[in-house]
């Protein structure tokens, strides 16, 4: 295992690299992995032995995987409860909605703390512990910050979360203060917080655990090795995304090359990164032909999760998932979003507004006929239904901003003719 800059190419040594993983140059550091000696087949057999264990760190849905995320950490530095292991569900309603043949969705939401953070974040924790650090610490909009103060309490170690005022979930906010991390709000934007980590974590004695930690990213590969577990080494036709930071997209490209080869898969799927309309620097980028991003100074949408105008992990996504793979990009205002969460919590599955993305951009991309509506696809959803209730309120009880597929909700004496014709009209 080495680390490489993903802008001037320097390497340096596992020693060498160090919190908070930015290059001399100013660039991201990534890890690069040797897998020349890997027997692939020895190692499909081992995945599904480990299917069976319990109370162990190969329990979790991500040291699964341990021998291509992080070969070398010792197990006695692994916190882990158990990530990962989340269901993967097929819905007829949900694929008719979005107008393709099949779909299924990974249900992220059922982690721990509730997001795919987790799987990044047991894997930076655990190597933070490592290295001997015991305080913590990110800038979030939320399932980062609710992740890592889950981790960092289970470790018995402290976590200081970076807060901006605007563009967040209180219930993030509160999971992430019930965890006990000491919470630091400020005025400006997530993009602040990030720079002001990269400056002034190390000397405070803080180990970051944002997205620029090249280990948050190893360890959310395990979403596509899980699915692709799930389905036999079978991959569908596309995987579909949300693109907030994307962490997610790189480590979903990233995970994809690793499987191909390894001949685990014997091709590559095409992968759809969804933005929000309000904050899609990155799909403006890639549909204007650029190949720089121009940062949104100021990002707004209602899926708080994806409102971000400065993505850290952008270089990254373009060189693991939009140049290898078969990939677009697509962005989807706030109400497309908000419809495709009702449809997906009617599904029985339910979902944060920024997991609702992929469905809506899925179905965006099938009316446009970029996506074959016969195609096989997997919409990934990244976090819990109650990571945001006041968006549930809004859209089916508000009368201002009740939304397209608001369930009834109807004050009414318990009369009995009265509930039997409500009931008869519901059919």
């Amino acid at each position: 295992m080495r680390f490489q800059c993903t802008d001037c190419g320097a390497e340096l040594t596992v020693e060498q690299a160090r919190n908070p993983y930015i290059c001399s140059c100013g660039g991201l550091l990534d890890i690069l992995h040797d897998f020349r000696a890997v027997d692939s087949e020895r190692l499909k057999r081992e995945f599904d032995s480990r299917l069976s264990e319990r109370m162990t760190p190969y329990a979790s849905g991500v040291w699964r995987y341990k021998e291509l995320i992080h070969p070398l950490l010792p197990e006695e530095y692994i916190a882990t409860k158990y990530e990962g292991n989340t269901g993967l569900y097929a819905s007829s309603a949900v694929a008719a909605y979005a107008g393709i043949r099949e779909l299924k969705l990974k249900a992220q939401s059922e982690n721990p703390s509730g997001s795919f953070k987790d799987n990044g974040m047991t894997v930076a924790v655990s190597h933070g512990r490592y290295l001997g650090y015991t305080k913590f610490t990110c800038t979030s909009t939320g399932n980062t910050s609710s992740s890592l103060a889950m981790y960092a309490a289970l470790s018995g170690c402290s976590s200081f979360v970076f807060l901006p005022e605007h563009g967040i979930s209180m219930n993030k906010v509160l999971q992430t203060l019930a965890y006990g991390a000491h919470l630091l709000s400020f005025p400006g934007t997530y993009d602040d917080g990030i720079r002001f980590s990269e400056s002034y974590s190390e000397a405070m004695g803080l180990y970051v655990c944002n997205s620029m930690n090249p280990f948050r990213i190893e360890g959310q590969k395990s979403i596509i090795y899980e699915i692709a577990h799930q389905l036999r080494w079978q991959l569908p036709d596309w995987i579909v995304v949300p693109g907030g930071a994307l962490s997610n997209a790189t480590a979903l490209g990233k995970g994809l090359k690793d499987l191909h080869e390894l001949g685990f898969i014997d091709k590559l799927p095409n992968v759809a990164i969804v933005q929000a309309e309000g904050a899609s620097p990155f799909h403006a980028m890639m549909e204007a032909g650029h190949n720089i991003l121009k940062p949104e100074s100021n990002p707004s949408t209602r899926a708080t999760a994806l409102n971000i105008g400065n993505p850290p992990s952008w270089k990254k996504a373009l060189q693991y998932t939009m140049k290898p793979n078969r990939s677009v990009t697509v962005s989807v205002t706030d109400t497309e979003i908000m419809d495709a969460k009702a449809q997906v919590d009617r599904g029985g599955i339910g979902c944060e507004p920024a997991s609702a993305a992929s469905v809506a951009g899925l179905r965006k991309l099938v009316r446009q006929g970029v996506i074959d509506k016969e195609s096989t696809a997997v919409c990934i959803l990244t976090g819990h239904l109650l990571k945001d209730t006041d968006a549930i309120h809004e859209y089916h009880l508000d009368t201002d901003t009740k939304g397209t597929f608001a369930s009834v909700f109807q004050n009414s004496k318990l009369e009995w003719s009265k509930i039997r014709q409500f009931v008869e009209a519901a059919r």
